[in-house]
């Protein structure tokens, strides 16, 4: 959102409330420094969902779903909810996006890991002296449009959660995944909030088509 969104108790409780109704295995409320939370349990699939409000953003999320259409349906509740609980304008709407998050376990540096998979058949294959020098921050990132009529933009990144350490402190991050994003974003204003349905069906339909074609054969299987 552009503008803050209401923090006070009643419109939380009111709104989390609603949704637990829509989708009863939210069943516990949490409270963080900067976000209120609705998550459900996890299972023994280590699947569980969640909604998070923050001061200008509200997100949702399932890890592991057994389904995609159980995290769709998800989504599309809180943008069918969410604005009349919360005070929300189409004016106000900054973007809308959807996140696929895929996570691979992984031993020593995976900065290395990153660079051999993705970078080591390309020109910045030769900035490294292999036998001397060891990679310690590789996190591509790739922007693209995909429509500019629509204002649809797709982003690629791939993240160690190094940040620069894994040559000096190799176990600072030992049990954090490499992790691969494929965001789809479109952004706003939306004419009416009837539309926030539909916006989320194109972006799934983009994701989806990303996912299938580009990312999984060219990141996540290398």
């Amino acid at each position: 959102m552009k503008m803050d969104l209401p923090w006070g108790r009643e419109p939380v409780l009111e709104r989390f409330d609603r949704l637990r109704k829509a989708v009863p295995s939210l069943s516990d409320l949490r409270r963080y420094d900067h976000e209120i939370s609705l998550e459900s349990p996890e299972d023994e699939d280590r699947s569980y969902a969640w909604v998070a409000l923050r001061q200008t953003s509200l997100r949702s999320g399932f890890v592991n779903p057994a389904d995609l259409g159980d995290a769709y349906r998800l989504h599309r509740t809180v943008l069918e909810t969410a604005p009349w609980f919360l005070s929300i304008r189409p004016l106000d709407i900054d973007h809308v996006e959807l996140v696929f998050g895929f996570d691979f376990e992984a031993e020593g540096n995976r900065d290395a890991i990153i660079f051999d998979a993705l970078l080591a058949d390309t020109p910045l294959a030769g900035l490294p002296e292999r036998e001397h020098d060891e990679p310690l921050d590789v996190q591509p990132f790739i922007g693209l449009h995909l429509d500019r009529g629509d204002g649809v933009q797709a982003f690629v990144e791939v993240k160690t959660r190094s940040r620069g350490q894994a040559a000096t402190q190799p176990q600072r991050h030992a049990s954090e995944p490499i992790s691969v994003f494929l965001t789809v974003r479109r952004s706003g204003p939306l004419e009416k909030l009837e539309d926030l349905p539909r916006v989320l069906a194109a972006l799934t339909g983009h994701a989806e088509r990303l996912a299938e074609q580009r990312v999984i054969p060219s990141v996540l299987i290398p």
